[in-house]
């Protein structure tokens, strides 16, 4: 008999701990920390792997900075430029920023994206 009354406690205990109401919207987890724009370094170019004024690199995203292509004119580089690539170009005429063309992922050659960085403090200028 008290093993029957024990066994019945337990399960009363169960049961009411089963019943317990579950909060339908669990606790609001806290906004991810926006930074601002990136920037060449945080693009994972060093500065030193930045072209020269007037020059363009074709920077293959994940590849080591010693692997790059050398920096060379920019003329016709969009049709060399692989999958996925970005064409990182320091014009001529304002030495103070960056301008990147992102190359599509599957189709070599076609830039999907192009964004204009200052070199000095990172901040995105314009994006297109």
């Amino acid at each position: 008999m008290r093993f029957a009354s024990n066994r019945l406690a337990g399960v009363a205990i169960l049961a009411a701990v089963a019943c317990k109401p579950v909060p339908s919207d669990p606790a609001p987890r806290p906004e991810p920390v926006r930074r601002g724009p990136s920037t060449a370094a945080s693009m994972n170019i060093p500065p030193g792997h930045l072209p020269q004024p007037g020059m363009c690199r074709v920077w293959m995203p994940g590849t080591p900075p010693g692997h790059q292509a050398k920096p060379r004119s920019c003329s016709g580089i969009e049709r060399t430029a692989p999958a996925g690539s970005w064409i990182v170009e320091r014009p001529g005429r304002d030495k103070k920023v960056v301008h990147v063309r992102v190359v599509d992922e599957r189709r070599p050659g076609v830039v999907v994206r192009m964004q204009v960085y200052q070199i000095k403090d990172g901040k995105l200028m314009r994006q297109g």
